[in-house]
């Protein structure tokens, strides 16, 4: 990951904003994102409250209309952008996009100074093409300009910004619109509003192209293909980009209702809708601050299990929240506040985008570090194209299912939450990496209390052998969830075939192995699949011990890690597990598992040593070495 020069990690996550690499491009991000919220959001509420003679249906109809038109340009011109973003420098495109933003909001002032409808809408087409352009460049530069540990903070800070953004251009919208004169006053709004972003964006340092030499393919349509192509050979990076859209869809289909939820479902007026959208952006500028302090300033993925769960069961409350009110007066924000029923609605869409910041902060993060460098922009121009698709589908689905099947707001969003638990169940059960960080995540912090030390020595990229000494049967997840790495664990071979338990093993890529005489043929396979995970640069771990510890030392080293290196001459990262003996896995009172627990949230740590090369290797020699790390605390 290239980082910017004479730049060390930040201790805190907002150090990053007092950095010229990161704060200008922060700036201008969210006031890019302030003045799309604030357009769109006077757009819509002058078009759901103008026609509030009007029946339910039309109003929901246009509203999702309008928001088609603003998601059609990322599905259009998203791959176009990529190309753009990976070719040239990154910051002089974006301050040609805060020029074009600028035009774009004159002749948006002009429609509401005119009341013209037609023009509004193509502007607001014309500003979803802007923001399309801008997208590649805004999550690919991150990388460029942030370190390894930086990049997670930095995806938070971006994400709370965003929605930040959401939330104060949510409200100067619903404010402007409703002022004496509220059309001109949106109008300049926006202008003054596109003009602060250019001036921020011209202090962006600059970020060098990662494919210069690219040859541009200006044929949208065939370049759309390649990209989203080449983007599902990385499946991976691919079950990435359908979980991300997914919760787009989520998003857009709750974000898209509201005004009309609002309106006939709770009773509020505009200031209402203003309240809610609030309550939704700062969950989930919460929910993104949250992933740095529960990550460790890692990625970790085991927060996006646990946040689309909350998506699901929060969904549920709100599904759940209002009644449709019988008279026709519409409540102000304190009438509302006073009323039965406000705070579960409230309370709802705060926890919903407080699961959302969880959900989607560690997967940008994952597509970054995931993809090369020549062409991450273009992979994020992928997830830009199906993120568009998504949310496209989910206006299209709002309009039939509550527009023409007369469904009601509440229903649908009852369909949502269960919808999310069925998409969400089967991502992860394709990617099973992210389950098994949940439950690493999960067990780790509710059992532990782990402090890590020195972990960095585990390399970023490329192939290596970790070997750390066994104490209980939680070894392998607190090592898995600890490390930044995926890890394929080599475990022994009965463990690995237990019924139900055996497709996990499997779909983690763990390796069963067995002693030569035990099984030969599984022990060649052994290590035979252990030198092709290698040979494709993967991190692999094992036990040398062979079995737990009876007596809390660390036993003798088998000679299979010497083979090991034989076939791969990579480098070994020794690891030493402490304060796991007398856990309710390990076996110092008895058979591990048999015996009542006699402690909880104990303290516990991984250490790790510098990487032995490969022609120091031994099993006496790293024996040794683990014992020393370890010390005398088991």
């Amino acid at each position: 990951m290239q980082t910017a020069t004479n730049n060390t990690d930040t201790k805190s996550q907002f150090g990053l904003l007092t950095q010229k690499r990161f704060g200008a491009f922060f700036w201008t991000q969210l006031l890019g994102a302030f003045n799309d919220n604030l357009f769109k959001n006077a757009l819509l509420l002058s078009m759901v409250y103008a026609v509030g003679s009007a029946p339910v249906g039309a109003s929901n109809m246009l509203v999702n209309v309008a928001a088609g038109l603003f998601i059609l340009p990322f599905f259009l011109f998203s791959a176009f952008a990529g190309q753009l973003a990976d070719k040239y420098e990154k910051s002089g495109l974006i301050r040609r996009l805060k020029l074009a933003e600028i035009v774009i909001m004159v002749l948006a002032a002009v429609g509401f100074y005119l009341n013209s409808t037609t023009l509004l809408m193509a502007m607001l087409f014309c500003m979803g093409a802007q923001s399309s352009f801008f997208g590649p460049v805004k999550y690919s530069i991150l990388p460029q300009q942030l370190t390894t540990k930086e990049i997670v903070g930095g995806n938070a800070l971006v994400e709370m910004g965003t929605f930040v953004a959401i939330l104060l251009g949510t409200i100067c919208g619903g404010l402007l619109i409703q002022m004496t004169h509220g059309r001109l006053w949106t109008g300049y709004g926006v202008i003054l509003t596109a003009l602060v972003g250019w001036l921020a964006s011209r202090s962006i340092p600059a970020a060098p192209p990662a494919a210069p030499d690219m040859a541009i393919n200006w044929n949208p349509v065939n370049q759309t293909l390649r990209t989203v192509s080449a983007a599902r050979k990385e499946r991976p990076i691919f079950l990435a980009i359908l979980a991300l859209s997914w919760f787009w869809f989520l998003g857009a289909a709750y974000l898209t209702q509201l005004p009309a939820y609002t309106r006939n479902v709770l009773g509020g007026d505009e200031s209402v809708v203003t309240l809610l959208l609030a309550m939704f952006a700062i969950g989930v500028g919460t929910g993104s601050l949250l992933c740095e302090v529960l990550s460790g300033r890692k990625v970790e993925l085991g927060l996006v299990p646990l946040g689309a769960l909350g998506l699901s069961l929060f969904g549920l409350y709100l599904s759940e929240s209002g009644a449709p009110r019988e008279n026709g007066g519409l409540l102000s924000i304190l009438p509302f506040l006073q009323s039965t029923g406000s705070m579960r609605g409230l309370s709802a869409l705060f926890m919903i985008g407080v699961c959302g910041g969880l959900y989607t902060v560690p997967l940008f993060a994952f597509i970054q570090i995931r993809t090369r460098p020549e062409t991450r922009a273009q992979m994020i121009a992928a997830n830009n194209i199906f993120n568009a698709l998504f949310m496209v589908i989910s206006s299209i689905s709002g309009a039939l299912l509550l527009g023409l099947g007369g469904m009601s707001i509440p229903h649908f969003f009852l369909v949502l939450a269960v919808a999310n638990l069925l998409v969400t169940a089967y991502i992860f059960k394709q990617l099973p990496e992210f389950t098994v960080r949940f439950l690493a995540w999960m067990m780790i912090h509710t059992m532990y209390r782990i402090r890590k030390q020195d972990l960095e020595q585990i390399p970023e990229e490329g192939a290596a052998v970790l070997v750390s000494n066994h104490i209980s049967y939680m070894d392998a997840l607190i090592i898995g969830g600890a490390c930044r790495r995926p890890i394929r664990f080599v475990m022994h071979g009965p463990y690995f075939n237990l019924p139900v338990m055996k497709h996990f093993f499997r779909a983690i890529g763990a390796i069963p192995i067995v002693s030569k005489r035990m099984d030969p043929v599984m022990y060649e396979r052994a290590f035979d699949e252990i030198s092709a995970a290698l040979d494709t640069g993967e991190l692999i771990c094992i036990f040398p011990e062979g079995g737990l510890t009876r007596d809390g030392q660390v036993d003798h080293f088998r000679p299979g890690i010497e083979k090991i290196i034989q076939r791969n001459p990579v480098p070994v990262v020794p690891l030493a597990l402490r304060g796991l003996w007398g856990s309710f896995f390990s076996h110092r009172y008895g058979k591990a598992l048999l015996h009542l627990p006699r402690r909880f949230r104990s303290r516990i740590e991984l250490v790790a040593g510098r990487p032995v090369s490969p022609g120091e290797i031994s099993a006496n020699h790293l024996q040794d070495y683990v014992r020393r790390l370890r010390g005398s605390w088991a």
